[in-house]
């Protein structure tokens, strides 16, 4: 099996594992918090997240159903965010916290939107370059919002480096610089696949190393659950995107001699 398809098969189990979570648990599952207590058909909307990510991630298992099924994960996802995460940043601006938050479900939104154009074989609008180019572009924003509350929430992050690891602030430190590089080099189209690669082995270190220790040791606190599964939600994510096709020439375009 060749990354493309073992990134594909991650992100379908993971959907499908966040959804019974959602419908075992009886509320919404992490990736689809918060949402306000007061919020029409609130336990409706939580019964229906769970529904989408199972019947998505299923439908992303069979050859038949899974572009439509990326397709309305997609959908579901931006319609989503736009409703209970974009008014995080209305609100509070200059919180940087409200990007980090959002930047959560754009990493989601950029694997779906990714994993839609490939499955359709380039038909749709979603599978176009300049789609695709926004698709990344997305994925970009939401590292610089990680790299940034790396300098904004230092004190969150360096309590959770292992403690075999000498230093917990230096190993922090880096964390911020590196998103962010990433983040601006899919923005203007610099070696897309690379970064979107290193991105993805980042992400994929820090659920092993932070968060891997944590349940291993059966220490999960209400919040470490939230961030254990957002965690590995955007791993899924990271590597969809990591073994996606970018524009082979990003943001710009060489033109020819």
């Amino acid at each position: 099996m060749d990354l493309k398809r073992a990134s594909h098969l991650f992100f379908a189990l993971t959907m499908i594992a966040i959804g019974l979570i959602g419908l075992i648990g009886g509320g919404f599952a992490p990736i689809w918090r918060p949402v306000p207590e007061g919020a029409p058909a609130r336990d409706l909307l939580a019964d229906l997240s769970s529904l989408i990510s199972l019947g998505c991630g299923a439908g992303l298992l069979v050859r038949r159903t899974a572009s439509p099924a990326a397709l309305i994960l997609f959908a579901f996802l931006a319609v989503w965010t736009l409703a209970f995460k974009f008014p995080f940043i209305v609100d509070a601006p200059l919180v940087e916290g409200s990007y980090q938050s959002n930047g959560e479900n754009w990493v989601l939104i950029a694997a779906a939107w990714v994993l839609q154009a490939e499955l359709s074989n380039g038909r749709g609008i979603l599978a176009s370059d300049l789609c695709r180019r926004l698709a990344y572009g997305l994925y970009g924003l939401a590292l610089i919002a990680f790299g940034l509350s790396h300098f904004f929430y230092l004190e969150l992050p360096a309590p959770l480096v292992p403690a075999w690891l000498p230093g917990p602030v230096l190993w922090a430190y880096p964390t911020g610089p590196h998103y962010t590089m990433c983040g601006l080099a899919l923005l203007i189209g610099l070696a897309p696949r690379a970064v979107a690669l290193r991105a993805a082995v980042h992400i994929t270190l820090i659920t092993l190393l932070v968060w891997g220790p944590i349940v291993a040791a059966g220490q999960l606190s209400a919040m470490h659950w939230q961030e254990t599964i957002v965690s590995w939600a955007l791993t899924a994510g990271a590597w969809v995107l990591a073994s996606g096709s970018p524009p082979a020439t990003g943001w710009r375009r060489h033109s020819s001699p």
